[in-house]
């Protein structure tokens, strides 16, 4: 794929690279909640399933917006990621309340 970027430094790819780590980090973070799948199978799996679904869906929209950026850095204009950012919350938003729902529950 050809993109119009006068950037040495690769910006764009830097930036589609990290997002794609994130959420490949937030699928290995959701695994932790299989600490609780003894008692809780039907949430923790549920819980599971979803974040991994938003993973995903992070990963495609930001593969889809990588020439976009690419075409906007080169005008030197470029808008703000408001879907990633607002994926990524809401991913660490489930995690963090499932966690603490589940800690909640087994006290």
């Amino acid at each position: 794929m050809s993109i119009p970027v006068s950037d040495a430094g690769l910006q764009p790819e830097r930036t589609a690279l990290s997002w794609t780590r994130t959420a490949l980090a937030m699928m290995v973070c959701s695994v932790t909640l299989l600490r609780w799948s003894d008692p809780y199978p039907d949430i923790v799996f549920s819980a599971i399933i979803l974040l991994a679904a938003l993973s995903i869906a992070l990963i495609l929209v930001n593969r889809r917006t990588y020439r976009t950026e690419a075409v906007e850095l080169s005008r030197e204009y470029a808008s703000p990621n408001v879907l990633g950012v607002g994926l990524m919350t809401l991913m660490l938003t489930l995690l963090g309340g499932i966690g603490l729902l589940l800690l909640l529950i087994q006290a």
